[in-house]
């Protein structure tokens, strides 16, 4: 996948857009005084004599090992008309190689591996994966034979392949509302001869022109040793490592050493503007600056920034724009932290009705204010402390996106230093509010780039063709003084796969009853300094909207995280900030939860703000019309996505109307612009008590430290005498006969396919066997819809299968978005692969099966790394009333799977009961997907209503 965004050190810099909102109070009474947040990520290392450059960080709590290896080789490295190169190189390197003949992730689907992909960005290639310790051989095997062993398995159909898969990444990103932003932002931030002027996933004409003898040069050209970074992390030592290592890579020789280009940020940029329209619910104003490269002071003073001005409820620009004077919904931060150059970008989007040229008047302003006067003493502790506790909570992933081995690998590309995270939080934490004034000043007083999305007609892009008559590429000579090594690894044995594999330990539960009754169920977990809560009550989720105004629970939820107690909107945000927690709610069909994760140091003081959101919600009147408008754009935002709307419409065709199910969780238009500040409060007194409450607990702490702080926090939460509701979820008929819904996205580069139909609740006895069923026809990467679409026809990027647990009904639903012009033929080998498979025509295979049953049991020991997972997992014996023994139970029934189970579970989807929905331009849809007579077709708009 292409990767224009960089998570370092679990800041969420980059470009990912981060949701601020907040309101206007006092200041938050003081914190007592804590120690201060440290991580540190101890770390040996070794180089080959290749140029192999490994790093060992040793973490036991899990028998697994992160393999990760960064090459430093990206989009800013590829010559003028070949764009996109490194992009697609990262997806043939997914590909069979010399000596394994297959799918690149066939032997790890047979290990157990976890968190496994690829990405590619700016400045470099990356592949990670978790293996379980006793199957590192394989890992590393593989690793080394796509470095070493590759270009013999490279064809010109191979090629075509992959070309076609990333054409049609490229497109569902565009396709989505404000797709082609980020395309504009780069072109006009950057002259047509700086290495980031382009994007990673490159043009439409270059990818069309590449030809095979090309891409094979670019790839003998640099993705040696020596342009290489490789991490183990986890149940590894350095001795092991540098074994095994030097047995698997060490013979494979360096290629040419790839220069290190230089910083090179732009200071003489004029002010631009630009305009376009798009297929989007509102104006997103976005407004950007050059900024200095990763690994400069500059570069962490601008974390430290965007959390101030954007990334926060209280944050500068969110309290003016969304809060006081009501002229935005939502605020974002970018900080484009990349190599040689930066960006900081600012993005908006416009309430309805509001003139953008005044938002952007209010945003300036609010820049000129930091710029003037820098942000205050409290501010900037507030960011520290908020960052320090996320950096703290990505450090218990040792691989997968943003996990300590990323850490280790990106520090040692980009700075030669493994440990030079240090040095970035070391200036974080000193930093002081002058030395972000006078970055504010030297930074955003300059000239900056403003676009504005505005609604309307789709604008097409416009992508220059490719160089003409560009000279052949040749391969770059290999780096002097480099040698590789023999070391006897017989390669025609093929991969080595391990026979043996570590138990699953999933942690001990134990229990207790408050006083008030509120049961409490805790995993304890000692190592990573910190405490995950989830406060779970039952049948309060989206379902519970059935017989009041839709979007009842999703609006109460969020004004929970609006102030609480003492605690003003902006008082209470600030107090987050300083506690280093996080308090999150959310809603599933049958469950409201309310989060916190909380720093074990500061657990006493974050559990009394968790208690005070949840006994002492404030639902001040201004806070809830400002979270309804963000909620109604919310919704406007989900309808103009095609993949969101497709998923939005789905349940609402499948369900009666009158069924809890039926209801979108987002809400209705009609239903949240219709509600009253008493609808929340009788909500809320409704389903939020401790009678109708359980807390699950993960982390540093025990039931006996634990309890005593439970009974303070929540004393005098007690439940009323009415009884509690007891909501019905009625069995739902299937459709007499298929049914086809379209939905018209004018001016759409792709279709979204999606095919459902309603199967069994998570308690019918057959629902696990049907869910792993699912597996073989939709449910990973290697899965039939998947290799179809993608890998062997190449229409989509990706296309899957699955259902999620519930009480009720369950949706199982098939999804692929694809190709516009291939619309009619893709939902045609959707359609074959489900009915072939279901009926028993192409029942599941041998290979099949094992495959089935090594994803679903070897995957375990790493599958619960985190706490969030293991949450997630208690959640479920609670609401299932599952047995604490149930994830052993599970993998033994899986285990014991025949395909003769398999065959008679995937006979609960009925090819007479699918039901289509296919959002795309109708245009160019509608008259093909109605000559394959899937069923009675219909069109409706957004809203789900018929429109003809």
């Amino acid at each position: 996948m292409s990767d224009p965004s960089r998570l370092r050190l679990a800041i969420a810099s980059g470009v990912a857009l981060l949701v601020a909102t907040s309101a206007v109070a006092a200041p938050p009474p003081a914190a007592g005084k804590a120690p201060p947040l440290t991580v540190d990520i101890p770390f040996e290392q070794f180089t080959l004599p290749n140029g192999l450059r490994v790093i060992v960080h040793t973490d036991r709590k899990a028998p697994i090992v992160a393999v990760n290896l960064w090459y430093h080789v990206g989009s800013k490295n590829e010559p003028r008309g070949r764009s996109g190169f490194a992009h697609l190189f990262e997806h043939l390197m997914f590909q069979e190689s010399e000596n394994h003949k297959g799918e690149y992730f066939e032997p790890f689907e047979l290990v157990g591996a976890t968190d496994q992909n690829g990405t590619t960005n700016s400045d470099r290639t990356n592949y990670f994966e978790n293996v379980p310790t006793t199957a590192l051989d394989t890992a590393l095997w593989m690793e080394s034979d796509r470095m070493g062993h590759l270009l013999g398995a490279i064809n010109q159909a191979v090629l075509d392949e992959q070309r076609g898969v990333v054409q049609n990444e490229k497109r569902q990103n565009e396709n989505q509302p404000y797709g082609r932003a980020y395309t504009l932002i780069r072109e006009a931030m950057y002259p047509e001869d700086h290495p980031y002027h382009h994007t990673t996933i490159g043009s439409m004409a270059d990818l069309n022109a590449a030809k095979l003898d090309d891409v094979k040069n670019w790839f003998r050209s640099w993705y040696g040793p020596n342009n290489a970074v490789l991490v183990l992390a986890g149940d590894i030592d350095v001795a092991t490592a540098k074994d095994k290592v030097t047995r698997f890579f060490g013979d494979i020789a360096p290629t040419a050493s790839l220069a290190k280009l230089a910083p090179r940020v732009v200071t003489t940029m004029a002010a631009k503007r630009m305009t376009v329209t798009d297929n989007v619910p509102q104006t997103r104003l976005y407004k950007v600056w050059h900024v200095p490269p990763y690994g400069s002071a500059d570069s962490d003073y601008a974390d430290v920034l965007s959390f101030i001005l954007g990334r926060s409820q209280a944050s500068r620009l969110a309290q003016r724009l969304t809060f006081k004077d009501k002229l935005a919904d939502r605020v974002f931060i970018q900080h484009g932290d990349e190599e040689i150059a930066g960006t900081f970008g600012i993005v908006v989007d416009v309430k309805a009705g509001v003139e953008p040229a005044t938002v952007e008047a209010a945003l300036d302003d609010e820049v000129k204010q930091m710029i003037a006067r820098g942000p205050t003493a409290d501010e900037v502790e507030q960011a520290r402390t908020a960052i320090m506790a996320g950096v703290i909570r990505g450090a218990e992933r040792i691989g997968g996106f943003g996990g300590k081995a990323d850490t280790l690998a990106e520090c040692q590309v980009f700075a030669g230093n493994a440990g030079c995270y240090r040095e970035q939080l070391a200036r974080i934490q000193k930093v002081t509010p002058a030395q972000l004034r006078a970055f504010a000043a030297r930074w955003l007083s300059k000239n900056a780039f403003t676009l504005q999305v505005a609604p309307g007609e789709r604008t097409p892009a416009d992508e220059p063709p490719t160089v003409a008559d560009l000279p052949p590429t040749t391969v770059a000579p290999p780096a002097k003084g480099l040698k590789a090594l023999a070391t006897g690894v017989d390669r025609s044995t093929g991969v080595p796969i391990a026979d043996k594999f570590p138990e699953l330990r999933f942690p001990a539960l134990t229990r207790a009853t408050l006083s008030n009754g509120l049961k409490v169920v805790l995993a304890e977990r000692r190592g990573l300094p910190v405490v995950q809560m989830s406060m779970e009550f039952l049948h309060a989720g989206s379902a519970s909207d059935q017989g009041v105004k839709s979007g009842t629970a999703t609006m109460a939820l969020a004004m929970l995280d609006e102030g609480a107690g003492a605690y003003d909107a902006l008082a209470y945000a600030a107090r987050k900030s300083v506690l280093g927690a996080t308090i999150r709610t959310g809603a599933a069909p049958d469950l409201a939860r309310v989060l916190l994760s909380a720093m074990s140091s500061r657990l006493d003081d974050s559990l009394a703000l968790f208690a005070d959101v949840i006994l002492r919600p404030r639902l001040d009147p201004a806070d809830f019309e400002r979270v309804r408008g963000r909620q109604l754009s919310a919704i406007k935002q989900e309808k103009a996505q095609p993949i969101a709307l497709g998923r939005r419409l789905l349940p609402t065709v499948l369900f009666p109307a009158n069924h809890p199910y039926a209801l979108p969780s987002s809400g209705t238009e009609q239903g949240v612009a219709a509600l009253s500040r008493d609808d929340l409060q009788r909500w809320l007194a409704t389903w939020l008590r401790p009678d109708n409450a359980t807390l699950i607990v993960v982390g540093d702490t025990s039931l006996a430290e634990l309890t005593p702080k439970l009974e303070k926090a929540f004393a005098g939460w007690k439940a009323p005498a009415a009884a509690l509701p007891a909501p019905a979820l009625p069995a739902a008929r299937p459709p007499a006969k298929p049914r086809v819904f379209l939905v018209d996205q004018p001016g759409a580069i792709q279709a979204s396919l999606f095919v459902g139909q309603l199967v069994p609740s998570t308690l019918d006895p057959g629902a696990l066997d049907f869910d792993l069923s699912n597996g073989v026809l939709g449910g990973d990467f290697s899965a039939r819809i998947n290799m179809n679409l993608r890998e062997d026809k190449h229409w989509s990027y990706g296309a899957s299968s699955g259902v999620r647990d519930q009480l009720g009904p369950r949706v199982w639903v098939a999804a692929a978005p694809v190709q516009i012009d291939k619309a009619a033929e893709s939902a045609a080998e959707m359609r074959r692969e489900i009915v072939d498979y279901v009926t028993g025509k192409a029942p599941a295979k041998p290979a099949e099966l094992t495959r089935l049953q090594s994803v679903q049991t070897k995957t375990l020991p790493g599958a619960y790394e985190t706490a969030d997972t293991v949450l997630g997992t208690v959640s479920g014996l609670v609401l299932y009333h599952r047995p604490d023994d149930y994830p052993q139970q599970r993998a033994s029934h899986v285990n014991a799977l025949t395909l003769d189970a398999l065959k008679r579970a995937a006979a609960a989807v009925q090819p007479t009961a699918l039901t289509w929905v296919i959002v795309g331009d109708l245009k160019k849809i509608e008259q093909p997907i109605r000559a394959l007579n899937l069923g009675e077709l219909k069109i409706l708009d957004p809203d789900g209503k018929i429109v003809r």
